[in-house]
């Protein structure tokens, strides 16, 4: 877990740097004017701030695209070296046009730790503490403001500060990053196995997890490679392997056997036939909110997820005290003895792709032989006190002629199963080698129907059984051309094999993807348009007012140092903020936050319009604009601020993350862009009174946009919440 932070913390430097140089910009330019002359030149002085926005523009079209290519930490090394680059160039600039191509340099590096860093975080952060993981560059970002704030403030004290050393000072802390990227960060495991680099994989998730044991995260991951599978949702009933069920003796040929890590204990996990009874679909087996009517049905489903959580908190099962190892991925796990001389003596037997490539990282730890192609007829039946190495995944023999797999806890309370059918369901069709994501519930239900409440950490008593959600699909590694190809047994291809087939732009149109996708963009639209430029550019004019600018200057300081300064508290009493919600992203969560802090922006919009309007006292009306704008920005940075990157960078399946990403980053830079341009033009045109009166409606249509469209993704392991959009865009779509 450490390993994960410390890789977290690294990359967030690159977010650092784009604070630093936002702010040495918004300093060094009053400077630049004087000596370039550039007084009756506004096109020209824009240019030279605007140039880094463009830069970052342009590179984040393909960004995405290139980053599943060749993978996230090289993108981050390259990031760093135009930071790197820039700065040396900064420090050098003779005329305008070198400092302009330093500054379009500096834009690539600004453009790519931006889109890239959220992902990055997203796919080696555990699932438990992601959001808090993906809420440090925002802290960053935020600090490198802080600093840059303080250290252009003190040499604007100089006699003759030097824009030049101002700026060019970002390859110091740019350099830093540069060994960071290259010494210390791994790649993507995500992004090796979509290359089918197993091993590879594995080493950087163990050196992440702290632990040898990464089966169940390995396994998940190789199931994220797949894209617009169809999935179901089911209803499963765990309990003692022993249980029976007097009514329909024949539901037991459809059970899932579930091994934990003690000897001799298992349990059975078998679908529930007639009438559901869980949250995740209403009895009339829809995923529409009544009453809520144009609620999406992807918000719902994540909602009745979150409602079945234990109240405490925790992400550790509430099932079977020995179970919860089975359902976290956090902390160390005790080990079992029998089990690391299984793994091992198994370790070696790993097998070669199909192809006879020798390459070792395109040989799989995970899938053991006995995993890949199984005939039921050599497999024995498993008695009660058998064991099986949740890290091969080992498939055994079920009843009624079925294969079942063990289970692994892959995060959030959810386990990842498989099973092998060869009977025709009701529906006529034969059965199949399927996948099956598990999440247990906080209610126990005996066999004789009551309803007995399951405290965290207590054993279910005797006889006693749990409910579970189940989203049910096709393996990742098992292609419908296998199915003809061997009709008997849970053949799999390669890993590698299914690496080969990459991104792809229709894979955009599958309807989990699309959905997410359109969700993606609103929300960054959104963002863009709350009016966070326009109170920054409003500040200084608000603080003047109330004075405190005056009173710098009567203690010797003159307007150009006050107003950095003005700048340096604002940006520091941002980050206590940023840290609150940092600790509220994984408990509250990133839709909470959202609902919580977006009407408190409105509030703070309608204080200014009405200070614009309503006449007042200037002492009144200094003290409370001053106070609404602390209050935006501090709301804004915890809510509005971190959560739209953190969600990008969550919902979208592996194989098209890279290239969705870039997309919605890229609308971000365009938004960005509108509004910056923009609001001078407004302010001329409706005041700005009507400026922040739009800013306030466009907040009012963003919370119903939340309510409405957004989903609530804390604590879910990122292949489960792209297999939810799939399901919820289905369910909208029949609805």
């Amino acid at each position: 877990m450490s390993g994960a932070v410390l890789v977290a913390v690294a990359a967030a430097v690159g977010n650092l740097l784009q604070g630093w140089d936002n702010a040495t910009i918004a300093g060094a330019v009053l400077y630049i004017k004087k000596e370039f002359n550039l007084q009756g030149e506004p096109t020209v002085e824009g240019l030279i701030v605007a140039m880094s926005l463009i830069g970052a523009t342009v590179i984040t079209t393909f960004s995405g695209a290139v980053s599943d290519s060749i993978g996230r930490r090289p993108m981050l090394i390259i990031s760093s070296l135009f930071y790197f680059v820039s700065g040396l160039v900064m420090l050098w600039s003779p005329n305008v046009y070198v400092l302009l191509l330093a500054r379009l340099l500096d834009g690539f590096g600004v453009g790519l730790s931006v889109t890239i860093v959220p992902v990055y975080i997203s796919e080696t952060a555990p699932s438990e503490i992601r959001g808090l993981l993906n809420t440090l560059p925002q802290f960053t970002g935020s600090g490198g403001m802080f600093l840059s704030y303080c250290m252009v403030f003190g040499m604007s004290l100089m006699n003759s500060p030097s824009w030049r050393l101002m700026l060019g000072v970002l390859f110091i802390p740019s350099l830093v990053y540069l060994a960071l990227t290259v010494f210390v960060l791994p790649e993507s495991p995500r992004w090796l196995v979509s290359k089918g680099r197993m091993l590879e994989a594995k080493r950087v998730l163990q050196r992440l997890r702290g632990r040898e044991d990464v089966s169940g995260e390995m396994a998940l991951l190789v199931e994220g490679l797949g894209v617009g599978s169809k999935t179901s949702i089911e209803e499963y009933i765990i309990g003692p392997d022993d249980i029976t069920d007097d009514q329909d003796p024949t539901a037991m040929n459809d059970k899932i056997r579930l091994y934990g890590p003690q000897e001799g204990l298992s349990w059975i996990a078998k679908p529930v036939t007639g009438q559901s009874s869980l949250g995740l679909v209403s009895r009339h087996g829809s995923m529409e909110n009544k009453s809520v009517p144009l609620m999406d049905p992807v918000v719902t489903l994540f909602g009745s997820v979150h409602e079945k959580l234990p109240e405490t908190g925790s992400m550790r099962s509430v099932i079977f005290p020995n179970f919860s190892s089975m359902f976290s991925i956090s902390g160390n796990q005790p080990k079992n003895e029998e089990w690391d001389e299984e793994s091992l003596a198994r370790d070696g037997e790993e097998y070669p792709s199909d192809g006879g490539d020798s390459d070792d990282n395109l040989q799989s730890p995970l899938i053991s032989r006995q995993g890949t192609s199984v005939d039921k007829d050599l497999v024995p039946a498993p008695t009660h006190g058998s064991i099986l190495s949740m890290r091969h995944s080992s498939v055994t023999q079920g009843d009624g002629g079925e294969q079942i797999s063990s289970s692994m806890g892959i995060g959030g309370g959810w386990q990842l199963a498989w099973k092998w059918s060869e009977r025709e369901g009701q529906d006529g069709k034969k059965g199949g080698f399927k996948r099956i994501y598990l999440h247990q519930e906080s209610i126990g239900r005996s066999c004789r129907g009551s309803l007995v409440s399951v405290p965290g950490g207590e054993a279910l008593l005797d006889g006693e059984m749990t409910s579970t959600a189940a989203l049910v699909s096709q393996p990742a590694l098992y292609s419908k051309e296998l199915i003809d190809q061997h009709p008997v047994g849970p053949a799999m291809v390669h890993p590698s094999e299914t690496a080969t087939k990459g991104p792809s732009w229709r894979d955009l149109f599958e309807p989990g993807v699309k959905h997410a996708l359109v969700m993606g963009v609103g929300i960054q639209i959104l963002q863009q348009f709350s009016g966070i430029n326009g109170v920054l550019y409003y500040t200084p004019q608000i603080l003047e007012q109330a004075g405190v600018e005056v009173l710098l200057s009567n203690m010797g300081i003159s307007s150009a140092s006050a107003s950095l300064l003005i700048s340096a508290i604002t940006t520091l009493l941002m980050l206590p903020c940023i840290a609150v919600a940092m600790r509220l992203m994984d408990i509250s969560g990133r839709r909470s936050l959202l609902l919580y802090t977006i009407p408190v922006l409105i509030i703070s919009l309608v204080i200014l319009v009405l200070g614009s309007v309503v006449h007042m006292s200037n002492v009144v009306h200094a003290a409370i604009s001053t106070t609404s704008v602390i209050v935006y920005f501090c709301c804004f940075v915890m809510g509005f601020g971190p959560v739209p990157n953190i969600l990008c960078a969550e919902i979208f399946p592996t194989r098209v993350r890279g290239l969705c990403i870039a997309i919605c980053a890229l609308t971000f830079w365009i938004g960005d862009i509108i509004v910056t341009y923009t609001l001078p033009v407004m302010l001329t045109s409706v005041g700005l009174a009507g400026v922040f009166g739009m800013y306030a409606v466009v907040c009012l249509i963003s919370w119903v946009f939340v309510f409405l469209k957004v989903p609530e993704t804390k604590g879910m392991p990122l292949e489960v919440i792209t297999e939810f959009f799939a399901v919820g865009a289905s369910a909208g779509k029949n609805n």
